[in-house]
């Protein structure tokens, strides 16, 4: 049982991502819940200036996550009549963050899939600031869909690697599942392989060949150094469906995990992005 959770703004780009969500784990048997965190959307109004005030506006914003929730569910079914998905929504008081890890570990969730940005992010950005903080702190794979993004098969993936992160194998395995339901191909990508690699190196390197077995690995090596350029010239030339980044020490996302380079790389290859967090849980 695949176990996903989905955040929503009520937003078009909150939806696709729902969708998507859908498409990419139709072949599983999922629960997939829908939430809401509103504790920002209440602190930022102006007229919260007395307690009285703000219990009074959680209540109504409340009332409105609920009515807003039952319809995402009615418009979700009938995109996805799929007999193997099971959905369920929740409307929580806090921010997006907590509210995720907490869901992560109370009912020890699988993934996360959520949009890139937004209804209030800034337009000029590839990556709302909600997303960065999901993608930095969240304890849990977290797959990022662009804004307008038109689902397709994840056939293609690139998982950029310097070999030196010993992987999860609970995050392997959710990759490998994606993978396996529709033949992909990974291509593992080494970047600026003008060293040797070391034994250290080589072992992770067979032990991401084991846990991957249900797709097709091709792996590869470029000669550049800079990341974001080494990521966007491949996903460019290769017709990269996915994106897969790891998120720890000496990992190449530790390096990217800023706003502008995430934006760069963001404005460049428009397609879903998938972190794993390399975490055992």
């Amino acid at each position: 049982m695949r176990k996903i959770v989905v955040p929503t703004d009520f937003s078009d780009n909150a939806f696709n991502a729902l969708k998507y969500a859908c498409q990419i784990f139709k072949y599983e048997r999922s629960d997939i819940c829908i939430l809401h965190a509103y504790a920002d959307e209440v602190y930022q109004q102006d007229q919260v200036v007395k307690r009285p005030f703000l219990e009074e506006l959680k209540e109504v914003t409340y009332a409105k996550s609920q009515k807003a929730l039952v319809k995402i569910l009615e418009d979700i079914r009938e995109y996805a009549p799929n007999p193997r998905h099971k959905f369920k929504t929740i409307s929580a008081f806090g921010t997006l963050t907590d509210e995720i890890n907490d869901l992560v570990n109370a009912e020890n969730m699988d993934i996360v899939v959520m949009g890139t940005r937004g209804e209030t992010n800034d337009r000029e950005m590839t990556f709302g600031s909600n997303t960065l903080q999901v993608l930095k702190y969240v304890q849990s794979p977290v797959l990022a869909i662009p804004e307008n993004y038109a689902y397709h098969p994840p056939k293609e993936l690139l998982f950029p690697t310097n070999y030196m992160v010993p992987y999860k194998r609970r995050e392997l395995k959710l990759l490998c599942e994606m993978t396996g339901s529709f033949r992909s191909t990974i291509h593992m990508l080494y970047i600026d392989p003008l060293k040797k690699p070391s034994l250290r190196q080589e072992d992770n390197r067979l032990f991401l060949a084991e846990c991957l077995d249900k797709a097709r690995i091709k792996f590869e090596a470029t000669p550049d150094k800079d990341k974001t350029v080494a990521i966007t010239k491949y996903i460019l030339h290769n017709d990269i469906d996915l994106l897969v980044m790891v998120n720890s020490r000496h990992s190449h996302l530790e390096h990217m995990l800023y706003q502008s380079t995430l934006d760069w790389l963001g404005l460049h290859i428009k397609i879903p992005f998938l972190v794993l967090q390399n975490l055992s849980r």
